[in-house]
C-alpha cells in the first residue's frame, strides 16, 4: 500500500516536471533529480529485509513473555552444519537452518539431520545467487519453487518459511512470494560473519546489545561459526536467556 502511494506521487510529480518542462517553465534538471530519487530510494528499501516496505517480514518479537532469542543459520546444509548440529544438542538447542537448495542436493543426509534434530528448515532459494536483485519476477519464482520441491523430496517438508539472499527484498520479489505464499524471515541482529574474520567481533556484536525477542542471524558455511556459537550458547545461559525456535518466536508454522 506504501509502495502503490510512493509510486503514485512519484508519477504525480514526473508528470508536473514534465508539464513545467515544456512550458518552459522548468529546466530539464528537476525531472532527472526526481527520476533519481525514485530509483535511490527503491535501491535503498530493496536492500534490507527489517524495512518491512514491500512485504512483511518477522524480525524480532520483543513481546514475547519469556526471556528468550532465536538463532537461525544461513546457506547450508554444508559439512561444518554437522559440528554445529553437535554444539545445538549439548545445549538443548533447537534453530531455524535457512537452506540453499543445490546444497540439499548436494548434503541431503546432512538435511535430513537437521529435521530430525527437531529444528526447523526454511527456503534461502535454490542457488543464492548475488544476482537476486536483479532477477525478474519469474526467475524468483523458479529459485523459491525448486529449493521448495527438492527440500520436500530430500526431507519430506513442504517449508513455509523464506529468508531472502542478503535481505533483499524488492517489488519482484514481493510478486514472487505472493504466488507462493511463503512467510518472510529476517533478523535483527546481524554479525556479519559472512566477511568478518574475527570471531571476537562476531561475538561482540551478537551479545552487545542483546534483548529478549531478537533472531539471530548466522552462517553455518563460515568456519568460525562453531565457535563463536558455542561461546554464545554460555553467554546465553549466563544472562539467564532461554533459546527458542523461530516459529515459536512468532507464533508461526515451519510447514505447510
Amino acid at each position: 500500500m506504501i509502495f502503490k502511494l510512493i509510486k503514485s506521487l512519484f508519477a504525480v510529480a514526473t508528470i508536473v516536471a514534465i508539464a513545467l518542462y515544456y512550458q518552459e517553465i522548468w529546466p530539464l534538471w528537476p525531472m532527472l533529480l526526481i527520476a533519481f530519487a525514485y530509483i535511490f530510494l527503491i535501491l535503498v528499501l530493496s536492500t534490507n529485509v527489517q524495512f518491512n516496505f514491500f512485504v512483511k517480514s518477522y524480525n524480532q518479537n520483543p513481546h514475547f513473555p519469556e526471556k528468550a532469542v532465536a538463532l537461525s543459520f544461513d546457506d547450508g546444509p554444508v559439512e561444518n552444519t554437522l559440528e554445529i548440529l553437535k554444539i545445538l544438542d549439548r545445549y538443548e538447542v533447537k534453530a531455524a537452518f535457512f537452506c540453499i537448495g543445490r546444497n540439499i542436493k548436494k548434503h541431503p543426509e546432512i538435511f535430513r539431520e537437521i529435521i530430525k534434530r527437531g529444528h526447523i528448515v526454511g527456503n534461502h532459494t535454490y542457488s543464492h545467487t548475488r544476482k537476486m536483485g536483479f532477477l525478474r519476477s519469474k526467475t524468483i519464482l523458479k529459485e523459491i519453487k525448486k529449493c521448495d520441491e527438492i527440500a520436500e523430496k530430500i526431507g519430506g517438508v513442504k517449508m513455509n518459511l523464506f529468508r531472502p539472499p542478503f535481505g533483499i527484498i524488492n517489488p519482484k520479489t514481493k510478486k514472487a512470494l505472493q504466488k507462493t505464499g511463503h512467510k518472510v524471515i529476517g533478523w535483527n541482529i546481524r554479525p556479519y560473519d559472512a566477511i568478518t574474520k574475527s570471531p571476537e567481533k562476531i561475538l561482540e556484536r551478537i551479545i552487545k546489545d542483546l534483548k529478549k525477542g531478537d533472531l539471530i542471524l548466522l552462517h553455518d558455511n563460515m568456519p568460525n561459526t562453531a565457535t563463536i556459537l558455542e561461546q554464545l550458547l554460555v553467554i546465553l545461559k549466563q544472562r539467564n536467556f532461554s533459546t527458542v525456535r523461530a516459529d515459536k518466536l512468532f507464533d508461526i508454522h515451519a510447514y505447510n
